[in-house]
C-alpha cells in the first residue's frame, strides 16, 4: 500500500521548497526557526491535535531537509522516523473486535501462553503489554473476532527492520534496514522520511563548483511523453548545474562489465547475482553475507557514470537524480571509490528547481547518450536483457536462465534458494522495488501510468548497440569493479 494523501505530500514538498528557497537566497540560518510558524500560523490546527505538534513535525522535517536526523541523534541511516508524527497508530497488533461474543469456551484465553487475555464486561480484552503477537488467539477464536492490525510501515518492510518502543513509536533497526524506502510512502501519517542533500548542493553551486547531474534511466516517462532528457538537461542547467548526463549510459557500462563476469561464471558453473540495485546489495551484505562471493563486483550505473565524469575532471561533483532512496546509502559508502557525491529524489530536485523559478518544459527528444538497453535498465528484467545483448555482441553463445526478482519478497526467496544450493537459475537479477527502478519509492508516477510515455520516449532512441555506444562517448575504458 502506498499512501497518496494530498496533505502529507503538500507538507513534505512545501518544507523542501521553503528550505531550498531560503538556501538559494542565503536566508536559511536566519529564518529557519520561523518556518514552522509561517507554515502553521494557528490558532486552529490543520491536520493534528494541536498547532504545537504540527509545528514540531515541521521542525523535524526541516532538519531532514538539511540532511540531519529529526531529533538530533547520531545516525548514518538515511531513512529516519519523524517521532512527532508517529503517535497515532494502534500499539497492539492483535485486537478484539465487536464480533466477540464472550463465549463460555474462552478459546482465546485458553490458547494464550502469556496471560494477555482477560474477560471484560462485554468482550475479551488483550493486554498489549503482555501480548507477544503469536497469533494463537486469533486462530482459536470460533467467531474470527480477533483482528491482526499490522502497521503499514512494518508490513511493507522486506527485512523486518521495524519495531516499536514502549510508547508505540516506530524504531528502525539500522543493522537490518536496507534503506529501500518502502516504509516512507506506506505510512499514512507521513511519519518516516529521508535525509536530503539539497542544502549542501545549493551551497556548492552558489560557491561556483562544477556540479554535474546524472539522471536515472527510470526518469523517462515519469513526467509525460513531452518531458525528455533534453528537457531535464535544459532545466538543470538553468537551475545552476554545470551539465547533465543520462545514467542510461551507466547502464551500458554496467551491462558490458557484468556480461564479462557472467560469462566467466557461467563457464565455471558458478551462480551469480546482479549488483546494480543498492537495496539488493544491502540485503546481501546485511542478511546473507555468506553469499557475497556470488555477488557481481561490477559497480552500479550511477557509480560508472560518476567515475567517467571524474576521469575527465577530478574536481567534478556528481549528483544522481532518480526515484531511489537506497542510492543515498550507496553514495555514502566510502568503500566504493569514485561514486556519486550526492543523491536527490525527484521531489527534492523539483523543490530546488521551483525555488529558482525553473520548470520542466517540453523539448524535442534529441539528447541520447545511451543505448536502448541502457535506457531500459530501470525496468524489471532490463539488466538481464542488456547483459544478454552484450553476450551477442561479444560472440558468446550463452542463453542463461535468470531468476528476475521484482520486490523484496522475491529477492529474499531467490537468495534463500541460492544459500540452500537449490537455485534453479544460473543468475539472479535482484530489484527490491516491484517493477524495477521505475517502481522506486520516490517515483513521480506509478509504473503503469508512466509505461506508455516511457515506451514512446525510449522507442525514439537510435539503435546503436551497447559496446558501440560506450566507444562513441569514450566510456569504454572506465574501471567498473568495486575495488
Amino acid at each position: 500500500m502506498v499512501t497518496n494523501d494530498a496533505t502529507i505530500l503538500h507538507i513534505k514538498h512545501q518544507v523542501l521548497y521553503e528550505v531550498a528557497k531560503m538556501a538559494w537566497e542565503g536566508r536559511l540560518e536566519e529564518e529557519r526557526d520561523e518556518l514552522p510558524y509561517r507554515m502553521i500560523p494557528g490558532p486552529q490546527a490543520q491536520f493534528r491535535c494541536c498547532i504545537y505538534k504540527e509545528r514540531e513535525i515541521i521542525k523535524q522535517r526541516i532538519r531532514l531537509a538539511e540532511g540531519q536526523c529529526p531529533v538530533g541523534r547520531d545516525s548514518v541511516n538515511v531513512v529516519q522516523v519523524i517521532n512527532a508524527a508517529c503517535e497515532e497508530c494502534p500499539i497492539a497488533s492483535y485486537t478484539v473486535t465487536d464480533n466477540c461474543r464472550k463465549c463460555m469456551g474462552k478459546a482465546c484465553q485458553n490458547s494464550c501462553n502469556f496471560g494477555a487475555i482477560t474477560m471484560g464486561d462485554t468482550r475479551a480484552y488483550i493486554d498489549p503489554g503482555k501480548c507477544r503477537e503469536c497469533g494463537k488467539c486469533a486462530q482459536a477464536c470460533p467467531y474470527s473476532a480477533i483482528a491482526h492490525l499490522e502497521r503499514p510501515c512494518k508490513k511493507v518492510c522486506p527485512v523486518d527492520a521495524i519495531t516499536y518502543d514502549e510508547y508505540g513509536i516506530c524504531k528502525i533497526d539500522e543493522k537490518k534496514c536496507i534503506q529501500c524506502g518502502a516504509c516512507i510512502h506506506s505510512c499514512p501519517f507521513g511519519a518516516i522520511g529521508t535525509k536530503t542533500f539539497m542544502v549542501d548542493l545549493i551551497r556548492l553551486i552558489l560557491a561556483g563548483k562544477k556540479v554535474v547531474a546524472m539522471v536515472a534511466p527510470a526518469t523517462e516517462g515519469q513526467f509525460g511523453p513531452d518531458i525528455t532528457m533534453a528537457s531535464w538537461k535544459t532545466a538543470l542547467k538553468r537551475t545552476g548545474f554545470a551539465d547533465m548526463v543520462e545514467v542510461g549510459l551507466g547502464g551500458d557500462m554496467t551491462a558490458a562489465s557484468e556480461a564479462e563476469e557472467w560469462a566467466e561464471a557461467y563457464k565455471e558453473g558458478k551462480k551469480m547475482t546482479t549488483s546494480c540495485c543498492p537495496a539488493f546489495v544491502n540485503m546481501i551484505k546485511q542478511h546473507y553475507p555468506e553469499l557475497l562471493d556470488h555477488m557481481s563486483t561490477t559497480v552500479s550505473p550511477m557509480c560508472g557514470v560518476s567515475r567517467w565524469l571524474k576521469q575527465q575532471d577530478p574536481e567534478t561533483i556528481t549528483v544522481f537524480i532518480g526515484p531511489c532512496i537506497a542510492k543515498k546509502s550507496e553514495s555514502l559508502d566510502l568503500n566504493i571509490t569514485g561514486n556519486a557525491d550526492y543523491v536527490l529524489t525527484y521531489g527534492e530536485i523539483r523543490a530546488m528547481m521551483k525555488a529558482k523559478g525553473v520548470e520542466l518544459e517540453p523539448e524535442e527528444n534529441s539528447y541520447q547518450e545511451s543505448s536502448v538497453f541502457g535506457k531500459r535498465f530501470g525496468n524489471g528484467g532490463g539488466v538481464t536483457s542488456a547483459v544478454v545483448q552484450c553476450f551477442k555482441e561479444m560472440g558468446e553463445d550463452i542463453n542463461p536462465e535468470v531468476m528476475k526478482c521484482s520486490g523484496g519478497a522475491e529477492c529474499k526467496k531467490a537468495l534463500l534458494l541460492l544459500k540452500a544450493g537449490r537455485l534453479p537459475a544460473d543468475f539472479i537479477e535482484g530489484m527490491v522495488c516491484a517493477g524495477g527502478c521505475v517502481g522506486g519509492p520516490s517515483k513521480h508516477k506509478t509504473e503503469m501510468e508512466a509505461k506508455k510515455a516511457r515506451d514512446t520516449l525510449i522507442g525514439q532512441a537510435d539503435g546503436r548497440n551497447v559496446h558501440e555506444n560506450l566507444k562513441k562517448v569514450g566510456a569504454d575504458q572506465v574501471p567498473m569493479h568495486r575495488h
